[in-house]
């Protein structure tokens, strides 16, 4: 029986309108044999290369059926789970979230296909960040940000020191007023028992679980949701 150390949420359920391409904007070539998805998983790879159990969950809709055949060259890497997302929940990335909730086990990530961290150590961050969830319950994989209109697209976030480490002092995904806000991140590990809040990271009208979380930051992190020249 696979008993998943990690799972991985992948949403990929969105219709990405701002990225206005007729494919995925997660299928985005960036080089000869290498997406935006490949990018994205990198740091995902890493978790299994270095003997962790990964879930792959890959929450999608019936339009992303291209998806689903490209990510059949990650079955030997890691267990793929696929699950349509459940219209009863919220359309959004927070109904994404709660869709797959039931098919994670062990620690949980949240990775976004369009989202990629460039960094010469991106792919560490991950395994980094799954490890302080075990002390901390919670941790983000960031990259400082001083744009105000960066930082109301993102998952903003204001960092602090405490203790010898960075850790997030308030939370808020796509805040009007980013005002006192200096990063935002890019991943997201929480431990199991505390998986349920999940969807509060993104959810609107709600307090985030993400203050008190270590964050783990990185040189930058790129969104791909963008619309492509």
């Amino acid at each position: 029986m696979f008993i998943p150390d990690v799972s991985v949420i992948l949403p990929c359920a969105g219709f990405g309108t701002r990225f206005s391409a007729p494919y995925p904007k997660e299928l985005h070539c960036l080089a000869p044999g290498v997406t935006v998805l490949d990018r994205s998983l990198e740091a995902v790879v890493k978790l299994a290369e270095n003997g962790l159990n990964v879930r792959l969950v890959v929450v999608i809709g019936a339009h992303k059926l291209d998806t689903v055949r490209y990510l059949a060259r990650y079955a030997e890497t890691f267990q793929l789970v696929f699950i349509y997302q459940n219209e009863s929940f919220e359309p959004g990335l927070d109904g994404a979230i709660r869709s797959a909730l039931p098919m994670v086990q062990g620690t949980v990530a949240l990775v976004l296909p369009d989202i990629v961290v460039s960094d010469a150590d991106s792919a560490d961050s991950l395994l980094a960040a799954v490890r302080h969830t075990a002390v901390t319950g919670w941790s983000v994989v960031a990259a400082e940000e001083r744009d105000p209109g960066v930082l109301r697209q993102m998952g903003a976030l204001a960092v602090v020191e405490a203790g010898g480490f960075l850790t997030v002092g308030a939370a808020i995904d796509k805040p009007a007023d980013p005002s006192g806000f200096n990063a935002f991140w890019g991943m997201v590990a929480v431990a199991e028992n505390e998986a349920h809040r999940l969807p509060d990271v993104v959810a609107k009208g709600v307090d985030s679980p993400l203050p008190g979380a270590v964050a783990l930051m990185v040189e930058g992190i790129v969104n791909y949701n963008t619309p492509v020249g």
